[in-house]
């Protein structure tokens, strides 16, 4: 299959070195990168820094170079997407007013290309009502306007205008490129651990990183469904354009996802929720006085076993996660039948390089109907896409189509 192209318009910011790892990032993620450059963007970066990256000639010049006598036309409409990062206020006030004195601003009048526009400025000049009015004209006009994060400035300023991380850039732009194959569908992603207090200083947990369901979540959103996500402790940035709710115990993931499961047609239990829990937690930090501790455990709620038996009330495709370390077939599919599940993904998490705190995964896929689809090892993003296929599909054939077609 072809891969898709993405310019990369570079305009005269210091946060131009940020772009470089945009475009980086861009390749790794097996996209064809083009990039152009402004004159001034050339004073902060070299184009043979982009070229290195992107693999391919860089423009920085209208008429001195050869081979762009037509390509400001071209390059805007056999892209797929066009990112300008940094966007100056200069360059932002040119493609306002339609203003098309150079190759990057001629490029974008003629492009017919999708563009994401990734301000980086100085915050008083972000927040200067003719800038602001410039920015508002691009919205109304269908073009996507990343907001800049807060922070130090390169001036030394503290406000808004930094430009937003390349690995965030990266997910807009994901998100943008996808194919909206989950529009209408209403996801509901558990993920991470969920951690069971002994005191206020200790708990007990697992190594889930949250990973899976993350990844889960996040290619659901950008493939246009409506994500609500569920997530115990863990370091990650929960993804954009979804619900997020965060918890502690399995009881309180109990609790929010029975309250959020309505029309949802399609919940995936990816955590990895404590099977037990201390029976009382110490009000003070328990002191260590003996040579041995003992604590009385009692069970957490089956939240899968209990979605299971209550699918009747709340039609979905059930699908749960079996992490095993022996008897991966027959475990997962002991569970698959014990919990009233859709389908299970299974892996085997004593390998080193699946399951918990990796960011690849080894799994098959095992299905109501005795089906098994055994998947060759992949990154966590792909195992989400290929569960969120193979869940469409399920939901499709119980439910119909969920986008008007």
């Amino acid at each position: 299959m072809k891969a898709k192209e993405v310019v990369v318009g570079v305009t005269g910011g210091i946060a131009a070195y940020k772009s470089a790892e945009l475009v980086r990032l861009l390749v790794k993620d097996k996209l064809m990168v083009r990039v152009a450059m402004t004159r001034s963007a050339t004073r902060f970066i070299t184009p043979l820094t982009f070229e290195a990256l992107s693999g391919n000639r860089v423009v920085h010049e209208m008429f001195d170079q050869e081979g762009t006598v037509m390509d400001h036309i071209r390059w805007g409409q056999d892209a797929d997407l066009i990112i300008i990062a940094p966007a100056t206020a200069d360059f932002i006030g040119k493609m306002a007013h339609g203003i098309a004195d150079d190759f990057l601003s001629t490029c974008v009048v003629a492009a017919t290309a999708p563009i994401l526009v990734c301000p980086s400025m100085n915050d008083r000049m972000l927040m200067n009502l003719a800038v602001q009015e410039n920015l508002g004209v691009l919205r109304r006009r269908g073009i996507a306007v990343f907001e800049p994060g807060r922070g130090e400035l390169a001036c030394g300023a503290e406000g808004p205008g930094r430009l937003p991380e390349p690995a965030d850039i990266l997910e807009r732009a994901r998100f943008m490129l996808s194919e909206k194959d989950l529009k209408g569908h209403r996801i509901l992603v558990s993920a991470g651990p969920t951690v069971e207090p002994i005191d206020p200083v200790r708990y007990i947990t697992n190594r889930s990183s949250g990973k899976m369901g993350y990844a889960l979540a996040r290619a659901a959103a950008r493939r246009g469904a409506e994500v609500i996500l569920v997530s115990g402790p863990t370091s990650l940035k929960p993804p954009v354009g979804i619900t997020f709710c965060r918890v502690k115990t399995a009881e309180e993931m109990h609790r929010l996802i029975l309250e959020n499961r309505e029309n949802c047609d399609i919940v995936i239990k990816a955590a990895a929720v404590s099977d037990y829990r201390p029976r009382e937690c110490a009000e003070q930090k328990v002191k260590k006085t003996a040579d041995a501790l003992r604590l009385e455990l009692v069970r957490n709620p089956d939240i899968l076993a209990h979605l299971g038996e209550t699918k009747s009330a709340a039609p979905c495709i059930l699908v749960g996660f079996a992490a095993e370390t022996e008897d991966l077939l027959a475990n997962a599919q002991k569970k698959l039948g014990a919990k009233n599940l859709d389908m299970i993904v299974a892996n085997d998490v004593s390998r080193g390089d699946a399951g918990f705190e990796t960011d690849t995964n080894l799994v098959k896929l095992i299905f109501r109907d005795g089906r098994v689809e055994e998947a060759p090892l992949m990154t966590k993003d792909e195992v989400a896409d290929l569960v969120l296929d193979r869940a469409r599909d399920l939901s499709e054939a119980c439910f119909g189509r969920r986008d008007g077609t």
